[in-house]
């Protein structure tokens, strides 16, 4: 018990038989509330109770017993010493102690329970099990005595009716016996030497927090068909045509070339039995990969997903950009990011060219497909003896892809088929380019629904390449000339100086119309219908142009990056530039956004990448941001994503980093107020 303070009355208190009648009053009462059934002998034992009255009992007045003696109950403990000071070794000094124990023990009991797992409580279970099982042995006794009493019964009768009279009268005098004798009461093994009453609570249990997430199930088709007797003669019949149109082609091959066809039927037979091994769970293991990547970067998903900056609210004219995934091969690693392209129709594929931009240090290329889905390995991989310096993906069929290599050839790659070799590729005598190609570019179909793209070069031509019956069909568009640098040769001869095209962009709207930049800092306006000369000509740079795009949303606004530190905003009509950006380094690559026209990025060879947003600041970048780590490692090229809030960023150590734009740098324009 807690110790009382309190106020001890001056008179004894109240008789207890007034208490006695109370109490049963409320019992009677509670029973009522309770809705309890009661007996109908209960009226009887209440009048039969007297109460028992003390001599020495006070006979006090009704006034006196409605008075009133509070009693308060505290926590405190009266005796608890209130002024108990310790040394404070900190300050110095003694302190007084603010708590003190107020806690008083009155009784302790070490009690006797024993745990069920114990040893001594297993002894006493098995005690317990013994004494059960001969209790039953000796019930089982019992009834078989009984049973052998019942078979003689019948022989005893046959036996003469003189002895029934004695065994009946013994029967009685066992049957008396056993009434007589009082059973002996079990004994109740008690848990304690007090007889406690147990006590049962229900409380709440934790409620149970299931986390799910629904995935798209895989998509199902039904595949039924029938096997009678005439579909699998057509099938017998269309396989003895197949072999009599290869026994004709074998008759007209050379014996060299049956020789070759041979030694490659054994490779492939080779390879294909080797493979087939691995092809039966190149599906399965793909998707494991996935997923095991989806757990390593499961941080970086949720960011690319979720994470929005909260301190652009704070900066109204800047933003930042957060790295997420970092895209790299062994097999690449001493290589330049050449070209970078995404997939016009799954936005979580994109292509990485890697090559070299040094004239000295030459070697092979290579064309990679990452997946933001698997960051640790390329989808695909292509090896060619030529690096790789452009690439472009088609619109329509988004399984082909054009590149341009240094050595002046270009090539198509198809995804379908899965060999390192191109599907086509240009040679000496399809007209390949004498030097470098710089890019490349898909256009519509011609006229006969065949595939063609362009390239430009260092030697000065744009060449058309046309995809006829498996061959590509060069076309020259136009040769470059540098204006104002013709010469008399001999026998009054006039020789042109040729110019270098470095990048080209065609117009969104007009399809004739395209832009040619140069390594003399000039770009030329053309059209695919006049080859001879050009439709206007811009003095844009000093250096060697790096880039040239339209504006995805204004026909007449285009932008150019250049070597010699500076970005320009041109209007196609006018010939002197609407914005310049000085940069303070060479400018690798420029983009525009795809979901607003005053958005643009920039990369630096020192490493930075600029986003621009003309409609928040006309004079400088709003997001200034170092991406790689060493300050050696030089931007190459930048490509904004066609749906989600994010860019790739290469550099020349063949590295591709993943970054996602704050709010703040992808704020949608505002809607043009039409005047009245």
């Amino acid at each position: 018990m807690l110790p009382a303070s309190s106020k001890m009355p001056h008179k004894q208190p109240p008789p207890p038989r007034k208490q006695s009648i109370s109490m049963g009053r409320g019992a009677r009462k509670r029973d009522e509330d309770s809705g309890t059934e009661v007996g109908e002998g209960t009226d009887e034992w209440v009048q039969s109770k007297a109460t028992v009255k003390p001599p020495d009992q006070l006979d006090l007045t009704d006034a006196e017993l409605k008075e009133e003696f509070t009693r308060i109950l505290t926590a405190n403990n009266p005796h608890a010493p209130q002024n108990i000071v310790r040394y404070s070794f900190k300050e110095g000094t003694y302190k007084l102690i603010g708590f003190v124990d107020q806690l008083a023990v009155h009784f302790t009991q070490v009690g006797n329970l024993i745990p069920k797992d114990s040893d001594e409580g297993r002894r006493q279970h098995y005690r317990d099990e013994l004494a059960a099982s001969s209790q039953e042995s000796a019930k089982v006794v019992i009834s078989e005595t009984e049973i052998l009493e019942e078979e003689e019964e019948p022989k005893e009768v046959e036996a003469g009716s003189q002895t029934d009279v004695p065994i009946v009268e013994a029967s009685e005098k066992m049957a008396e016996e056993e009434l007589m004798t009082p059973k002996q009461p079990k004994e109740r093994k008690l848990t304690n030497k007090f007889n406690f009453s147990e006590r049962a609570s229900q409380t709440f249990n934790n409620p149970l927090r299931d986390r799910e997430c629904q995935m798209e199930p895989p998509p199902r088709t039904n595949f039924s068909a029938t096997a009678n007797q005439w579909e699998i003669y057509d099938a017998y019949m269309e396989e003895l045509e197949k072999q009599e149109k290869t026994k004709e082609k074998e008759k007209t091959k050379t014996p060299v070339a049956k020789k070759m066809g041979k030694m490659a039927m054994r490779k492939m037979t080779s390879m294909e039995s080797q493979s087939d091994d691995i092809t039966k769970v190149t599906q399965a293991a793909k998707i494991v990969e996935r997923m095991v990547n989806q757990n390593t970067y499961d941080d970086v998903a949720q960011d690319f997903k979720y994470y929005e900056d909260a301190a652009d609210e704070y900066r109204d004219q800047e933003g930042t950009l957060l790295p997420l995934w970092k895209f790299q091969n062994d097999k690449a690693k001493r290589l330049a990011v050449t070209a970078l392209c995404w997939n016009p129709k799954y936005n979580d594929l994109f292509a990485v060219g890697h090559g070299s931009y040094d004239f000295m240090k030459q070697s092979r290329g290579m064309l990679l497909l990452y997946s933001m889905k698997n960051p640790s390995f390329p989808e695909y991989i292509f090896s060619s003896e030529s690096g790789i310096m452009c690439l472009d993906m088609h619109v329509d069929h988004p399984y082909l892809v054009v590149v341009g290599h240094y050595d002046g050839n270009v090539a198509i790659y198809n995804l379908k088929k899965p060999h390192s070799q191109p599907s086509f590729r240009s040679s000496a005598k399809s007209g390949k380019h004498t030097d470098p190609v710089w890019q490349v570019r898909w256009q519509k179909d011609d006229m006969d629904h065949n595939l063609n793209f362009f390239s430009v070069s260092s030697d000065g031509r744009i060449v058309s390449w046309t995809l006829v019956k498996s061959e590509l069909v060069h076309t020259d568009v136009i040769k470059l000339k540098v204006e104002g640098s013709t010469t008399e040769g001999l026998e009054g001869l006039q020789i042109h100086t040729v110019g270098c095209g470095t990048a080209f962009d065609f117009h969104r709207e007009i399809d004739y119309l395209f832009l040619v930049g140069t390594e003399e800092g000039k770009i030329y306006k053309c059209s695919k219908s006049y080859s001879s000369q050009f439709l206007d000509t811009y003095d844009a740079h000093n250096m060697a142009v790096d880039a040239v795009s339209w504006n995805p949303y204004h026909t007449k606004v285009f932008m150019s990056c250049s070597s010699d530190w500076t970005v320009k905003i041109w209007d196609h009509t006018i010939k002197t530039p609407m914005f310049i950006y000085d940069l303070n380094s060479a400018v690798g690559d420029v983009a525009w956004a795809p979901y607003s026209s005053t958005v643009f990025a920039a990369v630096t060879t020192n490493g930075k990448t600029h986003v621009f947003d003309l409609s928040i600041n006309k004079y400088e970048a709003i997001c200034n941001q170092p991406v790689v780590a060493k300050k050696k490692n030089k931007l190459t090229h930048v490509q904004f994503n066609p749906i989600h809030p994010i860019i790739i960023v290469g550099d020349d150590r063949g590295h591709v980093t993943c970054l996602k734009l704050s709010p703040n740098l992808r704020k949608m324009p505002k809607a043009a107020q039409i005047q009245s």
